[in-house]
Protein backbone atom coordinates (compact mmCIF):
# COMPACT_ATOMS: atom_id res chain seq x y z
CA UNK A 1 0.00 0.00 0.00
CA UNK A 2 1.70 3.02 -1.15
CA UNK A 3 1.27 6.96 1.00
CA UNK A 4 -1.65 7.89 -1.02
CA UNK A 5 -3.66 4.85 -0.85
CA UNK A 6 -2.64 4.38 2.88
CA UNK A 7 -4.03 7.78 3.30
CA UNK A 8 -7.05 7.79 1.69
CA UNK A 9 -8.21 4.13 3.01
CA UNK A 10 -7.40 5.45 6.48
CA UNK A 11 -9.47 9.01 6.27
CA UNK A 12 -12.27 6.83 4.78
CA UNK A 13 -12.22 4.36 7.82
CA UNK A 14 -11.57 7.43 10.32
CA UNK A 15 -15.03 8.76 8.76
CA UNK A 16 -16.99 5.90 9.31
CA UNK A 17 -15.81 4.60 12.54
CA UNK A 18 -16.86 8.02 13.99
CA UNK A 19 -20.22 8.76 12.20
CA UNK A 20 -20.81 5.25 13.85
CA UNK A 21 -19.71 5.84 17.20
CA UNK A 22 -21.09 9.25 17.24
CA UNK A 23 -24.51 7.18 17.96
CA UNK A 24 -22.76 5.98 21.22
CA UNK A 25 -22.42 9.11 22.69
CA UNK A 26 -23.06 9.31 26.56
CA UNK A 27 -24.74 6.54 28.59
CA UNK A 28 -23.15 3.56 25.69
CA UNK A 29 -19.86 5.07 26.26
CA UNK A 30 -20.02 5.04 29.86
CA UNK A 31 -21.50 1.40 30.16
CA UNK A 32 -18.64 0.31 27.46
CA UNK A 33 -15.93 2.10 29.68
CA UNK A 34 -17.18 0.12 32.89
CA UNK A 35 -16.86 -3.01 30.57
CA UNK A 36 -13.57 -2.37 29.52
CA UNK A 37 -12.19 -1.63 33.20
CA UNK A 38 -13.30 -4.87 34.58
CA UNK A 39 -11.52 -6.52 32.04
CA UNK A 40 -8.42 -4.49 32.66
CA UNK A 41 -8.72 -5.43 36.47
CA UNK A 42 -9.08 -8.98 35.36
CA UNK A 43 -5.67 -9.14 33.59
CA UNK A 44 -2.55 -10.54 34.96
CA UNK A 45 -0.37 -8.00 33.32
CA UNK A 46 -2.76 -4.65 34.71
CA UNK A 47 -2.20 -6.08 38.63
CA UNK A 48 1.30 -6.80 38.00
CA UNK A 49 2.19 -3.13 36.19
CA UNK A 50 4.52 -0.90 38.75
CA UNK A 51 4.00 2.17 35.89
CA UNK A 52 0.88 2.40 34.18
CA UNK A 53 0.43 4.85 31.16
CA UNK A 54 -2.83 6.54 31.17
CA UNK A 55 -4.58 9.42 29.02
CA UNK A 56 -7.20 12.23 29.69
CA UNK A 57 -10.01 11.39 27.30
CA UNK A 58 -11.55 13.32 24.68
CA UNK A 59 -15.42 13.51 24.02
CA UNK A 60 -15.09 10.57 21.98
CA UNK A 61 -12.70 8.42 23.95
CA UNK A 62 -13.57 6.25 27.02
CA UNK A 63 -12.83 7.69 30.03
CA UNK A 64 -11.00 5.70 32.30
CA UNK A 65 -10.05 8.00 34.88
CA UNK A 66 -12.12 6.06 37.26
CA UNK A 67 -9.41 3.35 36.94
CA UNK A 68 -6.56 5.68 37.09
CA UNK A 69 -7.75 7.39 40.08
CA UNK A 70 -7.84 3.92 41.65
CA UNK A 71 -4.35 2.82 40.58
CA UNK A 72 -2.98 6.19 42.35
CA UNK A 73 -4.89 5.31 45.49
CA UNK A 74 -3.93 2.33 45.66
CA UNK A 75 0.42 4.34 45.51
CA UNK A 76 0.50 3.08 42.19
CA UNK A 77 2.81 5.12 39.42
CA UNK A 78 0.72 6.52 36.97
CA UNK A 79 1.72 8.75 33.95
CA UNK A 80 -0.38 10.58 30.90
CA UNK A 81 1.26 11.99 27.77
CA UNK A 82 1.74 15.77 27.76
CA UNK A 83 3.12 18.34 24.84
CA UNK A 84 6.65 19.17 24.32
CA UNK A 85 6.13 21.92 22.20
CA UNK A 86 10.08 22.56 21.74
CA UNK A 87 9.83 19.21 19.96
CA UNK A 88 6.40 18.85 18.57
CA UNK A 89 6.18 15.69 20.10
CA UNK A 90 3.99 14.24 23.21
CA UNK A 91 5.89 12.52 26.03
CA UNK A 92 4.49 11.31 29.41
CA UNK A 93 4.71 12.68 32.67
CA UNK A 94 3.88 11.33 35.88
CA UNK A 95 0.98 12.86 37.83
CA UNK A 96 -0.37 12.02 41.51
CA UNK A 97 -2.95 13.82 41.94
CA UNK A 98 -5.60 13.48 39.07
CA UNK A 99 -7.26 16.47 39.47
CA UNK A 100 -4.33 18.88 41.04
CA UNK A 101 -1.96 17.92 38.27
CA UNK A 102 -3.77 17.98 35.27
CA UNK A 103 -4.42 21.80 33.72
CA UNK A 104 -5.44 22.58 30.45
CA UNK A 105 -2.80 21.93 27.59
CA UNK A 106 -2.02 22.72 23.68
CA UNK A 107 -4.52 20.69 22.09
CA UNK A 108 -7.32 21.61 24.19
CA UNK A 109 -6.80 18.49 25.99
CA UNK A 110 -5.63 18.47 29.70
CA UNK A 111 -2.40 17.08 30.89
CA UNK A 112 0.38 17.33 33.65
CA UNK A 113 1.90 20.66 34.56
CA UNK A 114 5.10 21.09 33.42
CA UNK A 115 6.33 20.69 36.74
CA UNK A 116 5.79 16.56 36.59
CA UNK A 117 8.43 14.77 35.36
CA UNK A 118 8.83 13.30 32.55
CA UNK A 119 8.98 9.67 32.18
CA UNK A 120 10.69 7.83 29.48
CA UNK A 121 7.59 5.45 27.97
CA UNK A 122 10.04 2.11 28.79
CA UNK A 123 9.35 2.26 32.20
CA UNK A 124 6.09 2.00 31.39
CA UNK A 125 4.50 -1.68 32.02
CA UNK A 126 1.47 -1.28 30.39
CA UNK A 127 0.18 1.58 28.30
CA UNK A 128 -3.72 2.68 27.88
CA UNK A 129 -4.36 3.72 24.45
CA UNK A 130 -7.10 5.42 22.51
CA UNK A 131 -8.10 5.77 19.20
CA UNK A 132 -10.59 6.01 16.38
CA UNK A 133 -10.67 2.22 15.45
CA UNK A 134 -8.48 -1.19 16.41
CA UNK A 135 -8.55 -4.60 14.74
CA UNK A 136 -7.98 -8.10 16.19
CA UNK A 137 -4.58 -8.11 15.16
CA UNK A 138 -3.53 -4.59 17.05
CA UNK A 139 -4.12 -2.86 14.09
CA UNK A 140 -5.19 1.07 15.62
CA UNK A 141 -6.09 3.88 13.61
CA UNK A 142 -5.36 7.28 15.66
CA UNK A 143 -6.40 11.17 14.51
CA UNK A 144 -3.97 11.19 11.93
CA UNK A 145 -0.92 13.17 13.27
CA UNK A 146 1.13 10.07 14.25
CA UNK A 147 1.71 11.42 17.92
CA UNK A 148 0.88 7.79 19.59
CA UNK A 149 2.93 6.35 16.53
CA UNK A 150 5.83 7.87 18.20
CA UNK A 151 5.10 8.11 22.02
CA UNK A 152 4.70 4.69 22.23
CA UNK A 153 7.79 3.77 19.31
CA UNK A 154 10.10 2.36 22.31
CA UNK A 155 7.65 0.63 24.61
CA UNK A 156 8.57 -2.64 26.02
CA UNK A 157 5.40 -2.85 28.30
CA UNK A 158 1.81 -3.80 27.17
CA UNK A 159 0.32 -1.23 24.61
CA UNK A 160 -3.40 -2.02 25.09
CA UNK A 161 -5.81 -0.39 22.48
CA UNK A 162 -9.38 0.32 24.49
CA UNK A 163 -12.40 1.43 22.53
CA UNK A 164 -15.90 0.16 22.01
CA UNK A 165 -17.39 -2.24 20.23
CA UNK A 166 -18.18 -0.32 17.11
CA UNK A 167 -14.65 0.79 16.92
CA UNK A 168 -13.41 -2.53 16.21
CA UNK A 169 -12.94 -3.41 12.76
CA UNK A 170 -11.80 -6.15 10.50
CA UNK A 171 -8.66 -4.86 9.10
CA UNK A 172 -7.22 -0.94 9.75
CA UNK A 173 -4.99 0.25 7.27
CA UNK A 174 -1.07 -0.20 8.52
CA UNK A 175 1.98 1.78 6.96
CA UNK A 176 5.36 1.23 7.64
CA UNK A 177 5.62 4.22 10.30
CA UNK A 178 2.40 2.51 12.24
CA UNK A 179 3.01 0.64 15.02
CA UNK A 180 1.26 -2.37 16.32
CA UNK A 181 -0.53 -2.67 19.97
CA UNK A 182 -0.54 -6.17 22.00
CA UNK A 183 -3.76 -5.94 22.74
CA UNK A 184 -7.08 -4.46 22.42
CA UNK A 185 -9.67 -4.09 24.67
CA UNK A 186 -13.65 -3.34 23.96
CA UNK A 187 -16.80 -4.32 25.86
CA UNK A 188 -16.98 -7.41 23.60
CA UNK A 189 -13.85 -9.09 24.58
CA UNK A 190 -10.09 -9.34 24.43
CA UNK A 191 -8.24 -9.20 20.96
CA UNK A 192 -4.60 -8.78 19.78
CA UNK A 193 -0.89 -10.62 19.25
CA UNK A 194 -0.52 -11.13 22.89
CA UNK A 195 -4.43 -11.48 23.97
CA UNK A 196 -3.95 -15.42 24.46
CA UNK A 197 -1.46 -15.28 27.24
CA UNK A 198 -3.32 -12.89 29.23
CA UNK A 199 -4.65 -14.96 32.49
CA UNK A 200 -7.99 -13.27 33.80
Amino acid sequence: MNPSEGGLAKARLRAEVRDRIRGGAGEKRVEAAVKVGETLQRLESWSAARWVGGYVALRDELDLSGLLRQRLAMGGRVAVPAFDAERGVYVFREIRDWDGDLVPGAFGVREPRPTCGVVDVTWLDFVLVPGIAFDTRGGRLGRGRGFYDRLLAPAVGVTCGVGMDEQLVPEVPVEAHDIRLNLVVVPGGLFGPRAMEQRC
